[in-house]
Protein backbone atom coordinates (compact mmCIF):
# COMPACT_ATOMS: atom_id res chain seq x y z
CA UNK A 1 0.00 0.00 0.00
CA UNK A 2 1.05 3.23 -0.82
CA UNK A 3 1.21 6.66 1.26
CA UNK A 4 2.54 10.14 2.41
CA UNK A 5 4.73 10.74 4.94
CA UNK A 6 3.02 13.12 6.89
CA UNK A 7 5.32 13.49 10.67
CA UNK A 8 8.35 12.26 11.44
CA UNK A 9 10.14 12.49 15.03
CA UNK A 10 13.71 11.46 14.33
CA UNK A 11 14.78 10.95 18.42
CA UNK A 12 11.94 8.06 18.80
CA UNK A 13 11.71 7.36 14.84
CA UNK A 14 8.20 7.30 14.69
CA UNK A 15 5.66 9.32 12.80
CA UNK A 16 2.51 8.90 10.52
CA UNK A 17 1.68 9.13 7.33
CA UNK A 18 -1.70 9.91 5.52
CA UNK A 19 -3.31 7.34 3.32
CA UNK A 20 -4.23 8.14 -0.42
CA UNK A 21 -7.72 8.90 0.80
CA UNK A 22 -6.84 11.14 3.86
CA UNK A 23 -6.97 9.22 6.67
CA UNK A 24 -3.64 9.68 8.81
CA UNK A 25 -1.93 6.36 10.91
CA UNK A 26 0.63 6.46 13.28
CA UNK A 27 3.33 4.08 13.15
CA UNK A 28 6.11 2.98 15.52
CA UNK A 29 9.58 2.48 16.03
CA UNK A 30 9.63 -1.30 15.34
CA UNK A 31 8.16 -0.12 11.57
CA UNK A 32 10.71 2.20 10.72
CA UNK A 33 13.46 0.22 11.59
CA UNK A 34 12.21 -2.60 9.37
CA UNK A 35 12.07 -0.56 6.93
CA UNK A 36 15.74 0.44 6.94
CA UNK A 37 15.56 4.22 6.61
CA UNK A 38 17.58 6.30 8.15
CA UNK A 39 15.77 9.43 7.53
CA UNK A 40 12.06 10.60 6.50
CA UNK A 41 10.56 13.96 5.49
CA UNK A 42 6.87 15.19 5.00
CA UNK A 43 5.80 14.18 1.53
CA UNK A 44 7.56 11.30 0.66
CA UNK A 45 5.67 8.70 -1.09
CA UNK A 46 6.31 5.58 1.18
CA UNK A 47 4.93 1.30 0.88
CA UNK A 48 4.02 0.28 4.00
CA UNK A 49 2.68 -2.83 5.18
CA UNK A 50 -0.09 -3.11 7.55
CA UNK A 51 -1.87 -5.94 9.91
CA UNK A 52 -5.20 -5.84 11.63
CA UNK A 53 -8.65 -4.35 10.86
CA UNK A 54 -10.40 -1.41 13.11
CA UNK A 55 -8.62 -0.70 16.50
CA UNK A 56 -6.08 -3.52 15.65
CA UNK A 57 -4.77 -1.72 12.38
CA UNK A 58 -1.04 -0.99 12.07
CA UNK A 59 1.90 -0.31 10.12
CA UNK A 60 4.44 -2.99 10.14
CA UNK A 61 6.86 -1.17 7.65
CA UNK A 62 7.68 1.70 6.24
CA UNK A 63 10.14 2.24 3.10
CA UNK A 64 10.54 4.80 0.42
CA UNK A 65 8.00 3.90 -2.83
CA UNK A 66 10.54 2.98 -5.87
CA UNK A 67 9.21 2.72 -9.49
Amino acid sequence: MQATAYTYDPATRSGSVLLDDGTPVDFGTAAFDAGGLRLLRPGQRVRIETEGEGDAFRITLVTLQTL
